[in-house]
């Protein structure tokens, strides 16, 4: 306030106004500390903290904007962060090196530093499909497809998966798109499928992982229909340490089955779709974005009624069976893979039951392969997936070895000692001691030949994957007006590796 000479009182130019129903309407806070008497200069104003007066449009981009902007900061401030850990432990390990000349580290200080400054680059730049040119479609999933890619740029080939929003969105799968991604992004394992980069745009979300050329042990199991007790072996203990590097990060799969094993151009494993795994994080729950939604929008979206789930559900899904009961079930597993529900015959019966569970279930699942590849079919399959459901919550009674299969005592004890409730299953240590894999040295089984090594004819070889059975789309993703709303489900999703020159097929 400024006073004229005759007294007159004046407000400044340079003190705002407001609206005289937000000024004063609370009561005077208590005086500050060091304030002369708790007195109050005469023109402080107070301020009425409450929403309600703003309009229902307001709210829900004042929201947007907050989640934006802790976003936006925690990104830049991780990103600092990560930058000086690398820089410190490069700096500590060349000092512990004796061996090395002053200038030599110097230069590979200096070399860090280009290269964190073309990582830089890459961040700000703006990934999109039309950096990649498609070259055939290679998988299909109940939300979307899998692409075999290269980068215009650098000719670099990649395995490209899309995911569509919207049937995520319809399908409450946002929760479990979020543990996928987070999987990936925190894996630098050489059992886990790397992943390179992943962005959006207002219909897709696209995941760029390496290319994994072997296809996947379902369609070996198909070709091949059993695998001997050696060759079982190998992949077998391949996939063990392969679910225990998920468990290392925190995460549980909750879907280990052949179609998610896949093969690399050296014959080994590596685990992929991690569309049903969660790290218990505030992410990877779907309550988490039901209360997001109704707070960004005001509303719930419209399948509240399903949105609290965060399990695996399968509803039931008939296939017509002739009395060539596994014959029939194998003619319709590519197909059951590619649909909405998935296959249940891998599944543990604590999932089901909904009661918790931990990362147990996932050795349920391998038990359950290792069944199909010595016998050739699952230990529960039926005519259909709510018979499959209720043998596998009733397994006492139903786990049974075919007379004309002669198997090892040991196999034998392992698949029982894996297919049991929770409480006796084996762990890493019990499973790594077990009879059955006596002979197996664990710290080098990837370096050693596999039993299966692809004959690849080019980089952008396909013949181990059933790209006859899969229609083939255009490379251009027609453009939709995205729901900004709905897209805040999604924020955060893009990432782009450091170590991006390192593994690319």
């Amino acid at each position: 306030m400024a006073t004229t000479r005759n007294g007159a009182s004046v407000r400044s130019p340079s003190t705002p106004t407001f609206p005289p129903s937000r000024q004063n309407s609370m009561p005077p806070p208590a005086s500050p500390a060091g304030t002369p008497g708790g007195s109050k200069p005469n023109d402080y104003i107070y301020f009425d903290r409450s929403t309600a007066g703003f309009s229902d449009e307001v709210l829900p981009r004042a929201k947007a904007a907050q989640m934006k902007l802790e976003h936006y900061y925690k990104v830049a401030v991780d990103a600092a962060i990560e930058r000086n850990t690398r820089r410190v432990e490069l700096e500590r390990r060349l000092q512990v090196d004796q061996t090395m000349s002053d200038d030599r580290k110097q230069r590979q200080l200096q070399q860090l530093g280009k290269k964190e400054s073309t990582f830089l680059r890459l961040r700000r730049t703006r990934l999109g499909l039309s950096d990649f040119r498609t070259v055939k479609v290679i998988g299909k999933g109940a939300f979307g497809e899998v692409r075999l890619v290269q980068k215009t740029d650098n000719g670099k080939v990649y395995a490209m998966k899309l995911l569509n929003k919207e049937a995520m969105l319809q399908k409450d799968q946002l929760a479990h798109v979020r543990a996928e991604r987070d999987v990936l992004a925190e894996s630098v394992s050489d059992w886990i499928v790397q992943l390179y980069y992943s962005f959006q745009d207002p219909v897709y979300l696209y995941l760029v992982m390496e290319f994994l050329p072997g296809g996947d042990l379902m369609t070996m199991l198909i070709k091949y229909d059993t695998f001997s007790e050696d060759v079982t072996r190998f992949y077998m203990a391949e996939c063990v340490l392969a679910i225990d590097a998920v468990h290392q990060l925190g995460f549980i799969h909750r879907d280990i089955k052949p179609d998610n094993i896949l093969i690399d151009k050296d014959g080994h494993v590596k685990l992929s779709d991690f569309g049903l795994s969660t790290g218990f994080h505030k992410q990877h729950d779907s309550n988490y974005y039901q209360r997001l939604f109704e707070s960004a929008t005001g509303q719930s979206p419209a399948n509240a009624a399903q949105a609290s789930r965060n399990s695996v559900m399968v509803n039931p899904i008939n296939l017509t069976m002739t009395n060539e009961q596994i014959q029939t079930w194998k003619a319709n597993r590519r197909k059951l893979a590619y649909s909405t529900v998935g296959t249940p015959d891998y599944i543990a019966p604590e999932i089901f039951q909904q009661k918790g569970y931990g990362k147990e279930c996932d050795w349920w699942s391998l038990g359950a392969i290792a069944f199909e590849c010595l016998v050739g079919y699952p230990p529960f399959c039926s005519e259909s997936t709510h018979d499959t459901y209720q043998k596998i919550m009733q397994w006492q009674y139903h786990l049974a070895f075919p007379d004309d299969v002669h198997l090892s005592r040991q196999a034998e004890d392992l698949v029982r000692r894996l297919i049991t409730s929770a409480d006796r299953r084996m762990n890493v240590p019990e499973i790594k001691k077990h009879p059955f894999f006596y002979g197996v040295d664990w710290a080098t089984l990837r370096s050693i030949d596999a039993p299966f090594v692809p004959h690849l004819r080019s980089l952008t070889d396909t013949s181990y994957f059933p790209v006859n059975e899969l229609e083939q789309v255009p490379e251009e993703v027609p453009a939709v007006a995205g729901d900004a709303a709905k897209d805040l489900a999604f924020l955060g999703y893009t990432f782009k590796r450091f170590s991006i020159s390192s593994h690319a097929f």
